[in-house]
C-alpha cells in the first residue's frame, strides 16, 4: 500500500553507510583496498595487453577473455574508487543522479560479465566436445555477436531497474546501508510500495542469472562427458586444465550473485549482501588474472615474452 508523501521532502541526495563507521579500521580498509584495486587494474590490462599483442592468442577464448578482462577493471571502478574517495574524506554524501548512475553501471557491467562467461562457457564446449568444427563454428562474426550481445542484454537489463528506480519517491530516510548505491537498499528507502520493483528484481535478474548458470552447468556437463571418454589421462588433463580456470571464476561469480539477489528484501539480508559485494566487486576482478595466468601456459609464456621484450 503507498505511503503519502504529501507533505515529505523529496530527496535529492544520499548519505552511503559505508563499511564502518571507526576512523583507524577505515584506514587500515582503504589501504587494503587500494592495493587490491591496484593489483585488479594492472593485473586484468596485462592481460588485455598481451592478448592485443601476442599473435598466438588471437582465438576466441582469448577474445572473450580480453572482453572480461576489460569488464574486471570497469565493474570494481563502479565502487570502490568512490568507496576509497569516501575513506579518505569521510563525505559519505552521493546526489540521487549519482547514486541511480552508479547503480545503473554496476547492473549493467555485472549482468554483462555474467552472460559473457556464459558465452565462454559455450567456447569451451565448442573446442572440447566439437574440436574438428570448431574454427569453422566460432568465427570471427559469432565471437563478435555473441560479444555485442552480451553488452546490450547487459545494459537493457540494467536500464530496466533504473527506470522503475529513478520512478520511485524517496521521502527519508536517506542513509543507505551499503558502500554503494544497489537497487535493493535503495527499495528499503522509498516511501512507497516497492514489491513491483522487488518482483522483478527477482524475476528478471533471477531469470537472467538462472538461465546463464543453467546454460553454463549444460556445457560442463557435456563437456565432463566427453573427457570422461578420451583414453587418455594427459588428454584428459589438457582438456580439464582449459575450463578449469573458467569454471573457477563461474563458481565465484554465480554463488555470490545467486546468494545476493535470489533473496527476499529485509534488513538482515541487506546486511549480509553488503558483505557479500566484497568478493564480487573487490576480491574476484582481482583473482581473475591470477587464476587465469596460473591455469594458462599459453598466457604465462606470453607474459614472459613481452616481459622479456621490455627488459
Amino acid at each position: 500500500m503507498s505511503v503519502s508523501c504529501v507533505n515529505c521532502t523529496s530527496v535529492s541526495e544520499f548519505i552511503l553507510g559505508g563499511l564502518t563507521e571507526t576512523p583507524h579500521l577505515e584506514k587500515v580498509l582503504c589501504s587494503i583496498f587500494f592495493l587490491i584495486y591496484a593489483m585488479n587494474v594492472a593485473g586484468n590490462l596485462s592481460i588485455i595487453i598481451i592478448v592485443a599483442l601476442d599473435c598466438n592468442l588471437h582465438s576466441p577464448m582469448y577474445f572473450f577473455l580480453g572482453n572480461l578482462s576489460f569488464l574486471d577493471i570497469c565493474f570494481s571502478s563502479v565502487a570502490v574508487p568512490r568507496m576509497l574517495h569516501d575513506f579518505i574524506t569521510r563525505q559519505k554524501v552521493i546526489s540521487l543522479a549519482a547514486c541511480l548512475a552508479q547503480m545503473h553501471f554496476f547492473h549493467f557491467l555485472g549482468s554483462t560479465e555474467v552472460l559473457l562467461l556464459t558465452a565462454m562457457s559455450y567456447d569451451r564446449f565448442i573446442a572440447i566436445c566439437r574440436p574438428l568444427h570448431y574454427t569453422e563454428i566460432m568465427n570471427r562474426k559469432l565471437c563478435l555477436t555473441l560479444a555485442i550481445g552480451s553488452w546490450a542484454t547487459g545494459f537493457l537489463h540494467s536500464l530496466l531497474h533504473t527506470i522503475s528506480t529513478s520512478l520511485l519517491p524517496f521521502c527519508g530516510p536517506n542513509i543507505v546501508n551499503h558502500f554503494f548505491c544497489d537497487i535493493k537498499p535503495l527499495l528499503k528507502l522509498s516511501c512507497t510500495n516497492t514489491s513491483f520493483n522487488s518482483s522483478l528484481l527477482l524475476l528478471v535478474t533471477g531469470s537472467l542469472v538462472m538461465i546463464s548458470f543453467l546454460l553454463t552447468l549444460l556445457s560442463y556437463i557435456y563437456i565432463g562427458y566427453t573427457l570422461a571418454w578420451i583414453p587418455s589421462a594427459t588428454g584428459r588433463s589438457r582438456g580439464f586444465s582449459t575450463c578449469a580456470a573458467h569454471l573457477i571464476v563461474v563458481i565465484l561469480l554465480y554463488g555470490t550473485a545467486l546468494f545476493t539477489y535470489l533473496r527476499p528484501v529485509t534488513e538482515k539480508s541487506i546486511e549480509i549482501d553488503r558483505i557479500a559485494a566484497i568478493l564480487f566487486t573487490i576480491l574476484t576482478p582481482m583473482l581473475n588474472p591470477i587464476i587465469y595466468t596460473l591455469r594458462n601456459q599459453d598466457v604465462q609464456n606470453a607474459l614472459v615474452k613481452l616481459a622479456n621484450s621490455w627488459i
